[in-house]
């Protein structure tokens, strides 16, 4: 398995999209066959070899087809079927960027599914380079960025923001550092309006946006260290937990896992899809 993440160079670019990833798996001997992703606010625009299939699991719903896709914000940890080779190359976009964009067939908001695309009808190009952008992937992943904002700006310089997107962004910007039920206060603004257009934006509730980026980031932190290391009672409180038990109870909900069985098997539940690719 090999695996890069990088950023967009082109200002313009970089306030929709948040990053360009690639994966590929070379060889069958992988054992991790069915990873995990992690529950995500984020749109993700995965490029991929138009015979390829994709299969996302979120028990009962299934979302699965070939080639280049979306997928859209999830609420609940996803199984990826990853028993084949396969190459991805990732466009994750920022929380709520769909919503200023023109995108043809999209319903917005639209949350916990996969759905396919046609990138050279969302981009209003003739042919889309999907082979030739993932062979420059392989081999040269900064030129392979480049391309990328060269095929993307054209599209993303007639983004339309209105006051809803406006107040999303500064949400955004408060989010992980601030109580939902303080936000009114610091943007002169009334927590109904805040929540109304978040929901409208991003198709979440403030309040789920925050626990999914306080969990990205726990679980990145503990994905970082050893089992010897981790002291779930230090983790509870670095994130914001009452307690260890509302902690264990957090995790289980969300990726249906409590502590101890989330460090048994953390290399299959970590957001390998524009997030942590590798540990140290």
């Amino acid at each position: 398995m090999q695996s890069w993440i990088h950023y967009p160079k082109n200002v313009k670019v970089a306030k929709y999209i948040s990053c360009y990833w690639l994966i590929e798996k070379t060889t069958l001997q992988d054992i991790n066959n069915f990873p995990k992703l992690n529950p995500d606010p984020a749109t993700q625009l995965i490029i991929c070899p138009q015979k390829q299939g994709y299969h996302y699991d979120t028990a009962p719903q299934v979302s699965s087809g070939r080639g280049s896709h979306w997928l859209f914000p999830q609420q609940q940890t996803l199984q990826i079927d990853h028993t084949e080779r396969f190459i991805y190359l990732g466009v994750k976009f920022h929380v709520g960027a769909l919503y200023s964009l023109d995108i043809p067939d999209y319903n917005h908001p639209t949350l916990n599914q996969a759905a396919s695309v046609d990138m050279a009808q969302l981009l209003s190009v003739s042919s889309f380079p999907a082979e030739s952008l993932l062979q420059i992937g392989r081999r040269d992943p900064l030129v392979c960025c480049d391309k990328l904002d060269e095929l993307f700006l054209p599209w993303l310089i007639h983004a339309k923001e209105d006051h809803h997107s406006d107040i999303t962004h500064k949400v955004l910007q408060l989010l992980d550092s601030t109580p939902v039920s303080e936000l009114g206060g610091k943007l002169f603004c009334s927590q109904r309006t805040l929540e109304r257009s978040f929901n409208r934006v991003t198709g979440l509730t403030m309040k789920q946006c925050q626990s999914m980026n306080k969990l990205e980031a726990m679980l990145e932190y503990l994905y970082q260290r050893d089992a010897s290391d981790i002291d779930w009672v230090d983790v509870a409180f670095k994130f914001g937990f009452s307690d260890q038990p509302h902690l264990i109870r957090q995790l289980k909900k969300q990726i249906g896992l409590t502590p101890k069985h989330y460090v048994e098997e953390r290399g299959l539940t970590i957001d390998i899809y524009g997030g942590v690719s590798s540990r140290d």
